[in-house]
């Protein structure tokens, strides 16, 4: 169980600050995806990789929360994180640019934005979020569509270039 905290912690971490936009709230969740991961460690049959596996059980924790009473009424969002770049000037730049990005990508509902943080962020292919979602590979097809669309109108909504 160790070595499976090390070598996914970080990952799932980042995965559930994208779904909640929270850094504490996304630590609890990932505490509570590794301990369910314990709990259901023996019942793993190993028909997907361990980091899918754990994947769906941040989603589905992300989920559970996003219906809880504390999320509806009292929603905050926090800032994410942003990795640290060489000259200054460039971070700034690559900052700001990221901090766009990041509040566009917000905006878009639940359904939209977690299918651009998982093939885009996350790096996932489209069986592997098809596996973590338990959907059909062609329903992320579809989805990952609709959420390009929406995200390349608020975008262009906002004066902001579309590449």
């Amino acid at each position: 169980m160790e070595q499976l905290v090390d070598d996914h912690l970080y990952r799932v971490y980042r995965l559930c600050c994208w779904l909640v936009q929270d850094r504490l709230v996304a630590e609890d969740i990932t505490q509570e995806v590794f301990l369910r991961a314990y709990q259901h460690l023996p019942n793993f049959r190993g028909d997907s990789k361990v980091e899918t596996w754990l994947y769906r059980i941040a989603v589905n924790e992300c989920k559970r929360y996003r219906r809880s009473w504390s999320f509806r009424n009292l929603f905050y969002q926090a800032d994410p994180l942003v990795p640290g770049f060489t000259e200054l000037e460039e971070e700034v730049m690559q900052k700001e640019e990221w901090r766009q990005l990041v509040t566009t990508v917000s905006k878009l509902p639940y359904r939209h934005r977690q299918m651009l943080i998982l093939c885009y962020f996350e790096e996932l292919s489209a069986e592997e979020i098809a596996e973590v979602l338990g959907i059909s590979t062609g329903a992320v097809y579809t989805r990952l569509h609709r959420a390009r669309e929406k995200l390349k109108a608020l975008l262009l909504k906002e004066g902001e270039d579309w590449t």
